[in-house]
Formats: C-alpha cells, sequence, structure tokens
C-alpha cells in the first residue's frame, strides 16, 4: 500500500458549479456550495433558487460539508478548534447568537448537457442531517419530512423542472439533535460538534438515465464448503420505467466475465426485480473460483458485475457493482459466545472502533492511511457504531481484506426506545429507521469485508423496531449474520447476541486480561480497553494549553477537556496516573509522564490482544476482542491505537506486536510461553529463544528449543518459566523465535515486577476494577544511561521513501537500552514524516544486540530525512537518513 500525504483538512474551497456528464447512466456528484444562515438569508426557497440570485457574503464549501466543517474550510474561528478547550468558545463572527439553532441554505448551480435522446435528471440525496426541504429552479420538489435522517438515501425526478444549462438547487437545512432525531450523536467519544453535524454529509447526486432506469446491482454467492472449489452466483437489479408510456428494456451485461441478458416489459411507472441465476443462466455455477479471504488469511480477489439497460436500441442506464466469493457465518460456542466463520475457518475477530472526523470531513487520502495503519497494526476488523461510512471505507476494506462489523450507535435517538424511561418513537421516527435500514443494507450487501450488522449496540432494540430491521434487511436479501447488540441481549428475531460489553473503559494492568470474568479473555468482547492512552509529547503539546499540560502530570484529579468533555466518569485520568505513579514512580515533568505513559500503554494494550490470542483455541475459547477504540474524531487522552495527528505512539505497537502473524508471547497468569499462528500455514522448524534477565542484564534463566511445529489458526504453549531465584525487583523476560533457517520470526520484551498487581475484583464496576496492590517498577529509574549505535538509508519506491534504521547496541554498554523510539522528520528541524508505517519500534535491545527497523511514508521535496532516537536511558539523537541515489525499488 502507498502511503499518500494527508492534505489539510482545514484548507478553504472556491465555489465552482457543477458540470454534469452527458452519457445515460452517469451520475456526478455535487462538488461545491455556498451556504448561509437562515437568519441572514430570509428568502424563500423559491426566491433562493432561481437563477441571479445575490450569494455575496456567502460561503464557498466543499460538496460534503456540514456547517461547521465548511466554516472551518472559510477559516472563519479566529484559534484553532482542537486546541485546549477552544471549541468550547467558538464564537459566531456575527453579533446574532448561535447559528447553529436557524436552519441553514446550501445553494449550488449544475449545468446541464443538450442532448438529442430523452434524458431524465434525478436528484439523489445520500444522507442528511438532520433534515432539509429541496427545490429546484424555483419549484419545491420535497420537504423535510421526506427528507429525513443521516443515512437514508432518496432519489427525486426532477426532470420536468429543470433544462439543459445553467440550473438551481437549494436545500433548507434543518438543525439536529441527536437526542431528538435519528442522526449521529458522539456521547463521551469527544465533544459535541457545535452544529450537530447539521449538513448533507455524504453529498448529493446528479444522475442521468434514459426512460429505463437501473439500481441496486447486487450479487449473492454460495461458495462450496469446505473444499471451495464451486461457487453459485445470484444476481439481481431494480429496473423503473420512468415514463408514462410502456417501454420493453433488454437487460445486458457481465458478471465475473459471465455473459448475461434479459428482456423485460415495464409498464409506465413499473419497477421489477431483474434476476438471473444458475438456473436461468448455467455460466452463473463456478468452478474453482477465486476466494476473498480476510487480511492474514488469503488473498483478497474481487469480481466486477456491469450492467446496462437498452430502450430502442439505445443505452438508458448502467449499473455496476464490485464483490467478493466468501462465506461468513457464526454461531454460539457452548458457553453462549458469538464465534465468526469464513470459508469455513473459525477465526479471533481482532479489531478496534472506528470514529470518523468529529465535524464528518470528507479525506480521502487520510481514509487510505488509517486502512494503512489498520493494516501494519496486525488486525483483521474494524467496528462501526454508528458513524457509518461511505462507499470508499467499504471499499477500501473490501481491496485490503479488513473485515467490518457495522451497526447502529449507542445512546440518544437510536436507543432511547430501548431505554427504561426512554422516550417512544413516533411514526415518523420508525420510517427514518426503516429507510436507513434499506440504505445501509443496500449499500453493505455486497462487500465482501462486512460480516454482520448490530442492530442495536448498548441496548438492543424492542420487539417491533427489532422485527422492523430484521424484515428490512431479510427484504434486501442480507445473508450475513444480524447481532442483536453489543451487550448479552438479545430479540426474537436474532436469538441472543453473543456478545459482551462488561468494561474496563478505564486502567487496569495488564494482568486482567487473563482473567476467567468481567472483560477478561473470554467470549467476544464488543468493546474494551484500558482507557488513557497518552500521545508523544509533541501531540500533547499540540493538543493541551499550558494550564492543561501542568495540570495532566500534576493534578490528574482535574477535568480534562481532551479526555471526555460531557462525561465527568472519564473526564479525570485519576485511575491512570495513580498507577503510573504507584508502578513507575511520580512523574517529575510533563515529559516524564508522557515517556512513562508510553510504556504503560505498550504494556497494557499489548497484554490485551495477546490474551485473546493466546485462548483463541482454549476449551472456553476467546472469539473477539474490538479494542475501544482504532482513532479518535478529535486530538484525544483517550482511547485510541493512533492519535488524531497519527502519530503512533506507545498504545500502537504494542497492538503491532501483539498482533503478529506468527507471535511468541509471555502470559501473565501461568507465566507460560506462548506460540500464535494467526495465519492459515503451518509453520515449521520453528527455533525459540527463552531468557529471563535482571535489571543489570545479567541471564537468570534461558532456555533455547528447536523443531517447534505451529499448525495454522492455532496457539501453542511452548514451556512455563520456573520459579528464578535471586531476581530483581523489576526484572526482564526476552523472547525470540526464529524460522529453521534463523531469519527473525518474532521478538517480544516484557519488564515484570516480582511483587505483584492485585485486583479487588468484588469492587469492580462497569467502567473498571481497583487494585489493592500494584506491582512496583520503579527500579527501571535507575538504569544507567545506555549506548544506542544508529543508522539509517533511505530510497524512493514509487511515491514513497523507505527509510531502514539500524539500531546497535554495543557490548560495552552499561545497559539495557529500553524502549527505543525511532521518529522521523522530513528535514533537519522540520515536520515528522506522517503517515508512516514501522515493521517495528519501540525496542528494547541488549548489548550486543541489535535490530533493523524500516519505516514506509510518502516522500515530498528534495530535502533529506532525519532520523530521531530516543528511549527511556537513551539520550536523545538525530541522524541523517541520506537517500541512496539512482535506486528506485
Amino acid at each position: 500500500m502507498t502511503l499518500s500525504a494527508t492534505p489539510a483538512v482545514h484548507a478553504q474551497v472556491a465555489y465552482a458549479p457543477t458540470q454534469v456528464a452527458a452519457d445515460a447512466g452517469t451520475t456526478t456528484a455535487i462538488g461545491h456550495w455556498q451556504i448561509q444562515d437562515s437568519a441572514k438569508a430570509q428568502q424563500g426557497g423559491a426566491d433562493i433558487s432561481a437563477t441571479g440570485y445575490p450569494t455575496e457574503g456567502w460561503y464557498p464549501v466543499s460538496g460534503r460539508a456540514t456547517v461547521m466543517a465548511g466554516l472551518l474550510e472559510n477559516k472563519t474561528f479566529k484559534n484553532d478548534v482542537f486546541y485546549g478547550d477552544n471549541l468550547r468558545a467558538v464564537q459566531v463572527p456575527e453579533a446574532s447568537g448561535n447559528l447553529f439553532v436557524v436552519p441553514w441554505w446550501y445553494r449550488t448551480e449544475i449545468t446541464l448537457p443538450q442532448s438529442e435522446a430523452a434524458r431524465h435528471t434525478l436528484l439523489r440525496t445520500n444522507g442528511l442531517i438532520a433534515s432539509a426541504d429541496l427545490w429546484v429552479n424555483g419549484h419545491q420538489v420535497a420537504d423535510h419530512t421526506e427528507i429525513a435522517g443521516a443515512y437514508p438515501v432518496h432519489e427525486f425526478d426532477v426532470t420536468h423542472w429543470v433544462h439543459a444549462g445553467a440550473n438551481v438547487l437549494a436545500l433548507r437545512v434543518h438543525p439536529g439533535d441527536p437526542r431528538q432525531s435519528l442522526s449521529i450523536g458522539w456521547v463521551d467519544w469527544n465533544p459535541t460538534p457545535p452544529d450537530n453535524n447539521m449538513g448533507p454529509w455524504r453529498g448529493v447526486d446528479v444522475v442521468q438515465t434514459g426512460p429505463v432506469a437501473l439500481s441496486f446491482p447486487h450479487v449473492q454467492p454460495t461458495l462450496s464448503l469446505p473444499d471451495l472449489a464451486r461457487a453459485t452466483l445470484d444476481v439481481k437489479v431494480t429496473a423503473k420505467n420512468l415514463d408514462s408510456v410502456a417501454h420493453d428494456a433488454t437487460i445486458t451485461g457481465t458478471v465475473a466475465g459471465v455473459p448475461l441478458q434479459q428482456t423485460v416489459h415495464l409498464a409506465p411507472g413499473q419497477t421489477q426485480v431483474v434476476a438471473f441465476s444458475p438456473k436461468t443462466t448455467p455460466g452463473l455455477a463456478l468452478d474453482h473460483p477465486k476466494v476473498w479471504w480476510p487480511v492474514g488469511m488469503g488473498e483478497h480477489p474481487l469480481y466486477q458485475l456491469e450492467l446496462a439497460a437498452a430502450v430502442d436500441g439505445a443505452t438508458s442506464d448502467r449499473a455496476t457493482t464490485s464483490f467478493g466469493i466468501r462465506s461468513v457465518s457464526s454461531h454460539l460456542t457452548r458457553q453462549g459466545y458469538r464465534q465468526f466463520v469464513v470459508n469455513g475457518k473459525p477465526l479471533l475477530i481482532r479489531g478496534a472502533g472506528w470514529a470518523p472526523d468529529m465535524f464528518l470531513r470528507d479525506d480521502p487520502a487520510r481514509m487510505e492511511a488509517e486502512f494503512s495503519y489498520v493494516l501494519n497494526l496486525g488486525l483483521n476488523t474494524i467496528r462501526s457504531e454508528g458513524k457509518l461510512e461511505n462507499q470508499r471505507f467499504y471499499d477500501l476494506a473490501d481491496r485490503y481484506g479488513v473485515m467490518i462489523l457495522a451497526g447502529w450507535e449507542c445512546c440518544d435517538k437510536w436507543e432511547s426506545a430501548a431505554k427504561t424511561g426512554g422516550s417512544p418513537w413516533t411514526d415518523a421516527d420508525r420510517k427514518v429507521a426503516e429507510d436507513s435500514m434499506a440504505t445501509e443494507a443496500r449499500l453493505l450487501r455486497n462487500h465482501p469485508s462486512v460480516i454482520g450488522f448490530l442492530i442495536g449496540s448498548d441496548n438492543a432494540p424492542p420487539p417491533p423496531i427489532a422485527k422492523m430491521y430484521v424484515d428490512t434487511l431479510h427484504a434486501a436479501d442480507w445473508s450475513l449474520p444480524i447481532i442483536s447488540a453489543a451487550v448479552p441481549q438479545g430479540t426474537a428475531e436474532t436469538g441472543p447476541s453473543g456478545l459482551k460489553m462488561a468494561g474496563p473503559y478505564d486502567w487496569i494492568p495488564p494482568s486482567y486480561w487473563y482473567a476467567d470474568k468481567l472483560g477478561g479473555a473470554f467470549g467476544f468482547d464488543s468493546e474494551v480497553s484500558a482507557g488513557a492512552d497518552i500521545p508523544r509529547l509533541e501531540d500533547v503539546q499540540h493538543m493541551l494549553s499550558p494550564q492543561e499540560q501542568e495540570a495532566l502530570w500534576k493534578y490528574p484529579e482535574q477535568r480534562q477537556y481532551h479526555a471526555s468533555a460531557d462525561w465527568s466518569t472519564f473526564a479525570v485520568l485519576t485511575p491512570f496516573s495513580n498507577a503510573l505513579a504507584q508502578r513507575y514512580g511520580a512523574p517529575t515533568s510533563l515529559a516524564d509522564y508522557v515517556a512513562k505513559a508510553q510504556l504503560d500503554n505498550y504494556d497494557n494494550v499489548r497484554a490485551q490482544f495477546e490474551a485473546f490470542s493466546a485462548r483463541m483455541d482454549a476449551a472456553k475459547p476467546a472469539t473477539g476482542v474490538i479494542y475501544w477504540m482504532l482513532n479518535n474524531a478529535w486530538p484525544s487522552l483517550h482511547w485510541h491505537l493512533y492519535d488524531y495527528y497519527m502519530n503512533p505512539a506507545g498504545a500502537y505497537f504494542g497492538a503491532k506486536k501483539a498482533n503478529e502473524p506468527v507471535h511468541i508471547q509471555y502470559a501473565y497468569d501461568t507465566k507460560g510461553i506462548v506460540l500464535v499462528n494467526h495465519t492459515l500455514d503451518d509453520a515449521y522448524g520453528l527455533q525459540a529463544h527463552i531468557r529471563v534477565r535482571n535489571l543489570d542484564g545479567s541471564v537468570r534463566y534461558e532456555k533455547q528449543l528447536q523443531g517447534i511445529e505451529l499448525a495454522g489458526n492455532h496457539t501453542k504453549q511452548l514451556s512455563t518459566l520456573p520459579a528464578v531465584n535471586g531476581l530483581s525487583s523489576t526484572y526482564f523476560v526476552e523472547l525470540d523465535l526464529a524460522s529453521t533457517d534463523g531469519k527473525p520470526v518474532s521478538r517480544n520484551v516484557y519488564w515484570l515486577s516480582t511483587k505483584a498487581d492485585v485486583l479487588d475484583w468484588p469492587n469492580s464496576n462497569w467502567y473498571l476494577t481497583p487494585l489493592t496492590q500494584y506491582g512496583d517498577l520503579t527500579a527501571l529509574k535507575s538504569l544507567p544511561p545506555a549506548t544506542s549505535e544508529v543508522h539509517a538509508s533511505t530510497h524512493h519506491d514509487g511515491n514513497d521513501n523507505v527509510t531502514t534504521v539500524t539500531l546497535s547496541v554495543p557490548a560495552a554498554s552499561p545497559a539495557v537500552a529500553l524502549f527505543q523510539h525511532v521518529s522521523i522528520k522530513r528535514s533537519a528541524g522540520g515536520e515528522l514524516a506522517l503517515p508512516l508505517t514501522w515493521t517495528d519500534n519501540d525496542v528494547t535491545l541488549w548489548p550486543g544486540e541489535s535490530i533493523t527497523l524500516t519505516a514506509r511514508y510518502a516522500s515530498q521535496g528534495t530535502a533529506e530525512p532525519v532520523i530521531e532516537v530516543s528511549g527511556w536511558n537513551v539520550q536523545a539523537r538525530s541522524v541523517p537518513a541520506a537517500v541512496t541515489q539512482g535506486e528506485n525499488h
């Protein structure tokens, strides 16, 4: 994967009319709008959608901008709304009060081409928050009862009201409140956007078609199991006669290279589903299909469906989609937890929760970079709790083999009817929910990456709503698991969820994950983590004011706006900061606090994923774990594997280490040394080297094992560490796994305490388990400065730089070089090279050891990159990474 440079999401846009393509069967996204507060633009829609209406003072914005996103594009606010608590004080430029409690106008011009053939022009709204009235050239086409909800797609035939040349569209977008409408809310993830995300966040399209329109192309593959040797394809597309006279339409095309043809007669206004199956088209029974596998288990080939409708020999419309051939099912284990099975193989879901940008800004380059991080982390799944994404997101998931577990969000209006004392839904709410479910089903069903849908999150829907969701999914030919909720609740239609949501969300020690209760590594954990994930120092300084920075390390009982703006439970970092001080020693500065946080985040996140991996084939198996969360909607001190600035830190590299394809790890509960193989390939002739070291580096225990066999998709316990005499209060376990020819496969280093973390299980609550005793790692402070040598070089690979860094600790070094972190700047004193992916980082080496790390990032300019290396007890230094001339790998 090529890592694209991430463009600035605050860049101002220039308004331009949208030029609509001429050919039938084309869809043109509206690229720009002009927006204005209805308190300033007080005319009606007929006037505002008229040609020549003056728009001086209106804001030019991009095609999918919410109101707040549009104002940011126009640099309306003097201060960075992501810094400190500036967002609290967002002031509108006028003195007229809060602009977000009244409707906003979105206005644009579209230029339609001249066409000799009969054309229908359709407007497709792809979801608006919260609702909108639509005008075209002075005519009202729809009102806000017809265009409502964040997700429903609606099409309107506006042929009678448009003409060749310039046309005007106007949307009167109504304010949203996620407690009152089925839109998008944020709860404790980050502050609520001042505008509640009002606007056409998924965009509006202009569709050109002839008299018969095609929509909703769908391919349902059925794969033979367990041999994967055959597949059948069932193909459907919806044909609609838009005219007032009957038409015969001939539907032709190909699917997976197989030709398709069928002629249908459509009465005026008639809609018909046109179907192809192996019975009608024998070629739809495929031998030896190319099978789509999740990442790490195989390749991810995609097939194409291309269809066209012809009326009287002329093309009327086209419909295309990609799809993959794979089998997805799920069942409940004997313990009642959900086990997913892909292509006949049970697998451990190793995922994290997705967050879009807080203002729902659309950034294709950033999205692609985030998928590169998911792959680099070794994850195989993303869970979307609401905030469901656009087509590009699922296309990327298909291409890279990342499974998607989608579903509705928690809280707010989406779950109000399910809560005791919550407000019931109106008939209008039910209609929006049904339209939302139908839209998402049609969007998701062709994507092989999608493995299921959760119709509830923190609560299962009440019976009538659950039935409506399930009936709607089935009406859309949904063949994947339908899950009642992310909590252990069920519905009559779906049965038990098979998922648990027992916490924690706040700090617990690494040993917690090996417990047999609450959020421990058993069953399927739908959302869970140890809470605070502290970014690296440069990002902390970028996001927090000086007062907030001081409070972070001195006064953890003070609320942090970037921890949680609304929930007092998570607004203070006391559990995390107390544990950090108890286990690593009281912080002496912000830099010391952040350095200790990186060790803790690495250790804890690694343990979470390792514990679930270790038990994926146990008698009481762990079947899934969703780290809460993958990313952040804004700069945050909580819940991420990488921060908003996409600067990988301790949590990232702990997760990456734990999720190696073939991995060696230490078990906190049994002191066992365990191998994990997440691939489907058996491994033979592996060699393991186990060392237990004191703080001074002396080896107190050592064992080597050779000729190890490790079955694909399985674990294996190699040995158990014996009691070792004479250990220092803080000691290390160093694990190395190599192939039969000695090439490194996995390397893992733990810093451990002879004093155990003791959990106070009886006093657990929904978000943490307190401790009666903390482990003691404070001896790490006594490590003497270590010597580390750095060599680096860079070569070009397409549009990327690939930088290779070798870290070596001389045999004469007085100490272990603990937790060395490597960063890359684009030039001396320049900006960090972000986004980037590493083969490894945050590494620990003893005297006489070395390791080579490789980073990939988008190349920019001709300056020589500079490597910056720092560590727990390694003095920070910079080394040039000279570009090798004449190489283009």
